[in-house]
Parts: structure tokens; C-alpha cells; sequence
């Protein structure tokens, strides 16, 4: 099983989405602290790439962000949606983190 492969213990998507997260906070280390740096909608952005099917998402990459860590191509469909809702996660978790401002 490599790097990217998604554990199938459960049928539930709320449960791959956390189990997703967790793999990008222990095996990358994209944690909170990194999260907050992201303030011009990268995370939401990479989440909308993983979203979409094939072609589409791809204009939605983070142009900041390294090549390396884009893997939708290595994925199944569901993985692909796990990262996504995980970095929707992230993103909802670094707007609770932030201070009160409009956009939150």
C-alpha cells in the first residue's frame, strides 16, 4: 500500500475524511501552525481541485504550493474526495483559529 492509499476500515466518508487529515498532520506535518500561513484560499482552492473530476480541478492547484504534493493522479475517486473534504477540514479548522474578520 503506498503513501496515498486510503484505509478502508469504515464505510463512512466523515471517518476517511479524519483518518485523511490525520495522515497529512502526521506523515507531512501540514499541521495547524502551517495551515494558518495559507490566508489567500489555497487550502479551499487544493480541496476543489481534488473535487473535481480529471481536467477541471487541476487550474485550482495552489500555484504556491510544490508539484509533489498534487497525487490526485495516483488516487481512486474516493481518496480523492477524502483529501478533499481533509483540507476543507483544515481550512474550517484555520478559520476557527483566526481572528474575527469578515470572512469568517
Amino acid at each position: 500500500m503506498n503513501d496515498n492509499a486510503m484505509v478502508r476500515t469504515s464505510s463512512s466518508g466523515v471517518v476517511m475524511i479524519a483518518q485523511e487529515r490525520n495522515r497529512q498532520v502526521t506523515a507531512h506535518g501540514f499541521d495547524g501552525a502551517r495551515d494558518d500561513q495559507y490566508v489567500h484560499h489555497e487550502l479551499v482552492s487544493a480541496a476543489v481541485h481534488y473535487a473535481l473530476n480529471d481536467g477541471w480541478g487541476r487550474r485550482f492547484w495552489p500555484s504556491a504550493w510544490d508539484a509533489r504534493y498534487d497525487q490526485k493522479a495516483n488516487d481512486d475517486r474516493i481518496t480523492q474526495l477524502a483529501k478533499a473534504g481533509a483540507l476543507i477540514a483544515a481550512e474550517i479548522d484555520r478559520l476557527l483559529r483566526a481572528p474575527e474578520t469578515p470572512e469568517r
